[in-house]
């Protein structure tokens, strides 16, 4: 690869570039999916409720429309691809957007949830918001002569135009692209690499390898691109969403949607503290939080709050939200990641897999008109990026959730109460704020003075960071989680595949490290956790 010159000041800005792109591939997936387009008017009415909810609790708090717009427009992307050789470009591709590789996920290895595929993330370094999750199909997880059709098939097809490689190369060279020629790459992935055709190829494989439960593999390697399997938005409070999409979708009625959305924003009344605020909406610094006046005792009362529900019952039975009356495969049962008052990583919910029509030619030039259900509607809400410590007290806890979920897989719909309850219990030894978790090592924090910390430095008494927070002589705040869990990655894949997992069916199936990945792709994959420790410890330093 050739050394990039120095950037030049006429240069598209690589995030603007991010930004563009994102927001073309969202309008894309919404002509595309029109479900996917209502349900992010229904995160959107979700989140200005939240807001209103907010400005009651802290007078003072506001939020102008582009501001509600940023904190709404969060995306983040998945896309399935078939050759080392398209995936290495797909690399390059989303460099000239700002975007590096965030650890090595090998999801073939993730106990009975494992699929055929090991993936990276790719976001920015630094304050990402967005990010596309890229997954490569293992064909050595085949049997030989599967192995030898799937790799057959994937060679015929061109999913980077000459003009897209030409683009990515000529910003390799300079160190960028002009607006001009951005334009034209951010169009060559609206237009090709990331666009659904409804166009695939070979039936009879295709038939065979969802039947052998390999449908990730079908999806890949029948398909002419790498297409978008779904593009997240972000929601401020998960469960009034989910509520939300459900009695949009029909699954519960107005009697059942009131106390479940009572629920949600009780919890949120009662968890979202400054630090919530501070995690959750970026435009507003730690000054502008603490000049917020403390909220009144009758500020969200029940009888306020479902005022508020039954306004959002109205607005969810005007006909541009009866979502019931489109095409659709319902919604997840239950939500991926820790439990609703754990703020800690990311939860996950989705509607699932629409089956879409698709043309398939096979091999033989006959044409035969069929269905094909992967693209999904996914929704996510993070928290608190975790230290090994606190990862490894998460995977402790799920993994207690999991066995009560297997168990009783009904029980959140036959007593969503109960199921929260439980949900709850699995959950309890991790702390509920932000100075606990910070306190006992299990999440990252970023560190600064406060005037009064400067002006009494030499009399604070201690170097204790948690103590100086406690004495207002510095202030903290928790690092976001911006990464992905592969045990929620994999539960969404199976809840929308109705597959939970696959064995692999080759005699011997070879390790993949990220070590190999890196020589794969042609770049370092950047260690997620090494990043958020930096960011603590130079903030501690300074």
């Amino acid at each position: 690869m050739a050394h990039a010159a120095a950037p030049s000041a006429e240069f598209a800005d690589k995030i603007q570039m991010q930004h563009r792109l994102f927001s073309e591939l969202s309008a894309l997936l919404g002509r595309e999916v029109p479900l996917y387009e209502q349900s992010l008017l229904v995160n959107r009415i979700c989140n200005t409720a939240v807001c209103t909810l907010l400005s009651r609790l802290y007078r003072g708090f506001s939020i102008a429309t582009d501001q509600l717009d940023k904190a709404c427009g969060e995306r983040h992307g998945a896309i399935r691809v078939g050759r080392p050789d398209e995936y290495r470009w797909v690399t390059r591709f989303l460099a000239a957007f700002a975007m590096e590789p965030h650890n090595f996920y090998d999801m073939s290895r993730v106990g009975a949830k494992s699929q055929p595929i090991i993936a990276t993330a790719f976001r920015s370094i630094l304050n990402p918001e967005h990010r596309l999750f890229c997954s490569l199909l293992i064909t050595d997880f085949f049997d030989d002569s599967t192995k030898a059709r799937v790799e057959s098939l994937l060679a015929t097809r061109q999913v980077f135009s000459d003009r897209a490689k030409a683009l990515v190369e000529k910003g390799e060279r300079q160190g960028g692209l002009d607006w001009n020629d951005a334009n034209d790459l951010i169009r060559e992935g609206t237009e090709r690499i990331f666009a659904w055709t409804g166009k695939a190829a070979n039936h009879q494989l295709y038939t065979e390898l969802c039947n052998s439960g390999f449908k990730i593999g079908a999806d890949i390697a029948c398909f002419r691109s790498h297409h978008l399997n779904h593009l997240t938005p972000n929601t401020l409070c998960m469960d009034l969403y989910t509520t939300s999409m459900k009695h949009c979708m029909g699954e519960i009625n107005a009697d059942e949607f009131r106390p479940r959305a009572l629920a949600a924003l009780r919890h949120l009344v009662t968890f979202a503290d400054r630090d919530w605020l501070r995690l959750h909406f970026r435009h507003l610094t730690n000054d502008m939080i603490d000049g917020f006046a403390p909220p009144s005792p009758d500020a969200a009362s029940d009888a306020s709050l479902l005022a508020m529900i039954d306004e959002l019952i109205a607005r969810f039975a005007q006909p541009d939200l009866r979502l019931d009356d489109m095409p659709h495969s319902g919604f997840k049962d239950t939500t991926e990641g820790p439990s609703h008052d754990t703020p800690v990583l990311l939860r996950q919910d989705a509607y699932k897999a629409l089956t879409e029509a698709v043309q398939f030619t096979n091999p033989d030039g006959s044409v035969l008109d069929s269905v094909h259900t992967a693209r999904f509607g996914e929704i996510e809400q993070r928290f608190y990026a975790t230290t090994p410590a606190g990862l490894e007290l998460y995977n402790q806890c799920l993994a207690k959730a999991e066995v009560t979920r297997g168990g009783d897989p009904d029980l959140a719909d036959r007593d969503f109460n109960a199921y929260l309850t439980a949900e709850r219990s699995h959950f309890a030894p991790f702390p509920k704020s932000l100075r606990e978790l910070l306190r006992q090592g299990l999440v990252y924090g970023r560190y600064s003075a406060t005037p009064a910390g400067i002006a009494q430095a030499a009399r604070a008494g201690t170097t204790d960071r948690h103590e100086l927070v406690r004495l207002g002589f510095a202030r903290v705040e928790g690092l976001r989680f911006e990464d992905f869990l592969p045990v929620s990655a994999a539960g969404i894949f199976a809840s929308n595949l109705q597959q939970y997992g696959t064995r692999a069916t080759a005699a011997n199936t070879p390790r993949h490290t990220r070590q190999s990945f890196e020589q794969l792709i042609g770049r370092p994959v950047i260690e997620a956790d090494d990043v958020y420790r930096a960011l603590e410890a130079i903030s501690i330093i300074e």
